[in-house]
Protein backbone atom coordinates (compact mmCIF):
# COMPACT_ATOMS: atom_id res chain seq x y z
CA UNK A 1 0.00 0.00 0.00
CA UNK A 2 1.23 3.38 -0.99
CA UNK A 3 -0.17 4.91 2.37
CA UNK A 4 0.92 4.60 5.72
CA UNK A 5 -2.56 4.90 6.97
CA UNK A 6 -4.59 1.22 7.29
CA UNK A 7 -7.45 0.95 4.98
CA UNK A 8 -9.96 -0.51 7.70
CA UNK A 9 -12.84 -2.79 5.77
CA UNK A 10 -15.78 -4.65 7.31
CA UNK A 11 -16.83 -7.54 6.07
CA UNK A 12 -20.70 -7.93 6.27
CA UNK A 13 -23.28 -10.70 5.41
CA UNK A 14 -26.58 -9.32 5.28
CA UNK A 15 -29.70 -11.13 5.05
CA UNK A 16 -30.57 -14.98 6.01
CA UNK A 17 -27.27 -16.36 4.87
CA UNK A 18 -26.01 -19.57 7.13
CA UNK A 19 -22.94 -19.75 5.26
CA UNK A 20 -20.29 -17.15 5.50
CA UNK A 21 -16.99 -18.96 4.81
CA UNK A 22 -16.05 -17.31 1.44
CA UNK A 23 -16.51 -13.89 3.64
CA UNK A 24 -13.88 -15.26 6.29
CA UNK A 25 -11.62 -16.77 3.58
CA UNK A 26 -11.78 -12.49 1.70
CA UNK A 27 -11.52 -11.35 5.05
CA UNK A 28 -8.06 -12.92 5.79
CA UNK A 29 -6.60 -12.26 2.50
CA UNK A 30 -7.74 -8.07 3.40
CA UNK A 31 -5.81 -8.79 6.74
CA UNK A 32 -2.79 -10.71 5.28
CA UNK A 33 -2.59 -7.53 2.34
CA UNK A 34 -2.00 -5.39 5.91
CA UNK A 35 -5.99 -3.68 5.99
CA UNK A 36 -7.52 -3.39 9.01
CA UNK A 37 -11.04 -5.89 8.82
CA UNK A 38 -14.06 -5.84 10.91
CA UNK A 39 -16.01 -8.93 10.20
CA UNK A 40 -20.11 -8.54 11.67
CA UNK A 41 -20.95 -12.07 11.14
CA UNK A 42 -23.91 -13.51 9.74
CA UNK A 43 -27.63 -12.46 9.47
CA UNK A 44 -27.13 -8.91 9.52
CA UNK A 45 -29.39 -5.90 8.18
CA UNK A 46 -28.98 -3.58 6.34
CA UNK A 47 -29.16 -0.87 9.18
CA UNK A 48 -26.94 -3.04 10.94
CA UNK A 49 -24.70 -2.97 8.19
CA UNK A 50 -24.05 0.95 7.92
CA UNK A 51 -24.71 1.29 11.78
CA UNK A 52 -20.93 -0.73 11.76
CA UNK A 53 -19.59 0.67 9.02
CA UNK A 54 -20.52 4.32 10.26
CA UNK A 55 -19.21 3.57 14.16
CA UNK A 56 -16.02 1.81 12.46
CA UNK A 57 -14.90 4.60 10.81
CA UNK A 58 -14.45 2.29 7.26
CA UNK A 59 -12.90 2.82 4.30
CA UNK A 60 -14.12 0.26 2.54
CA UNK A 61 -17.66 -2.28 2.89
CA UNK A 62 -17.67 -5.65 1.31
CA UNK A 63 -20.90 -7.24 1.12
CA UNK A 64 -21.23 -11.26 1.00
CA UNK A 65 -24.72 -12.55 -0.27
CA UNK A 66 -25.45 -16.16 -1.17
CA UNK A 67 -29.37 -15.87 -0.51
CA UNK A 68 -30.34 -14.07 -3.54
CA UNK A 69 -31.57 -11.23 -1.75
CA UNK A 70 -28.50 -9.02 -3.31
CA UNK A 71 -31.39 -7.11 -5.58
CA UNK A 72 -33.12 -5.80 -2.66
CA UNK A 73 -30.12 -5.70 0.36
CA UNK A 74 -27.76 -4.19 -1.21
CA UNK A 75 -29.55 -1.35 -2.74
CA UNK A 76 -30.92 -0.86 0.67
CA UNK A 77 -27.58 -0.61 2.37
CA UNK A 78 -26.74 2.34 -0.56
CA UNK A 79 -29.51 3.82 0.61
CA UNK A 80 -29.14 3.95 4.44
CA UNK A 81 -25.66 5.30 3.79
CA UNK A 82 -26.56 8.19 1.67
CA UNK A 83 -29.21 9.45 4.13
CA UNK A 84 -26.52 8.62 6.80
CA UNK A 85 -24.43 11.13 4.27
CA UNK A 86 -21.63 8.93 3.61
CA UNK A 87 -20.42 8.86 0.52
CA UNK A 88 -16.82 8.43 0.51
CA UNK A 89 -16.51 4.48 1.48
CA UNK A 90 -16.00 2.08 -1.07
CA UNK A 91 -19.12 -0.36 -1.30
CA UNK A 92 -18.20 -3.57 -3.13
CA UNK A 93 -20.31 -6.95 -3.29
CA UNK A 94 -20.09 -10.75 -3.47
CA UNK A 95 -21.18 -13.77 -3.25
CA UNK A 96 -23.78 -16.04 -5.65
CA UNK A 97 -25.18 -13.07 -7.98
CA UNK A 98 -26.27 -13.76 -11.31
CA UNK A 99 -24.42 -11.10 -14.33
CA UNK A 100 -27.77 -10.12 -14.95
CA UNK A 101 -28.41 -8.56 -12.10
CA UNK A 102 -24.51 -6.58 -11.91
CA UNK A 103 -25.50 -3.48 -13.73
CA UNK A 104 -28.42 -2.71 -11.71
CA UNK A 105 -26.24 -3.27 -8.45
CA UNK A 106 -23.55 -0.33 -10.22
CA UNK A 107 -25.97 1.68 -10.49
CA UNK A 108 -27.18 1.55 -7.11
CA UNK A 109 -23.65 2.71 -5.90
CA UNK A 110 -21.67 -0.82 -5.59
CA UNK A 111 -17.98 0.08 -7.38
CA UNK A 112 -17.57 -4.00 -8.07
CA UNK A 113 -19.40 -7.38 -8.02
CA UNK A 114 -16.57 -10.24 -7.06
CA UNK A 115 -18.27 -13.69 -7.99
CA UNK A 116 -17.11 -17.29 -6.76
CA UNK A 117 -13.25 -18.28 -8.26
CA UNK A 118 -12.25 -14.70 -8.43
CA UNK A 119 -8.42 -14.39 -7.31
CA UNK A 120 -8.13 -13.07 -4.00
CA UNK A 121 -5.28 -10.99 -5.37
CA UNK A 122 -7.78 -8.98 -7.46
CA UNK A 123 -9.90 -8.34 -4.51
CA UNK A 124 -7.11 -6.72 -2.79
CA UNK A 125 -6.01 -4.79 -5.67
CA UNK A 126 -9.29 -3.56 -6.53
CA UNK A 127 -9.76 -2.27 -2.90
CA UNK A 128 -6.29 -1.12 -2.66
CA UNK A 129 -6.59 1.28 -5.93
CA UNK A 130 -10.54 2.17 -5.23
CA UNK A 131 -10.59 3.03 -1.48
CA UNK A 132 -10.29 6.78 -0.73
CA UNK A 133 -8.00 7.58 2.58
Amino acid sequence: MSSSKKIRVLVAKPGLDGHDRGAKIVARALRDAGMEVIYTGLRQTPEMVVSAAVDEGVHCIGLSILSGAHNALFPRIMDLLKEEGVDDVLVVGGGIIPEDDIPDLKKAGLSAIFGPGTPLDEIVEYIQNNVKL
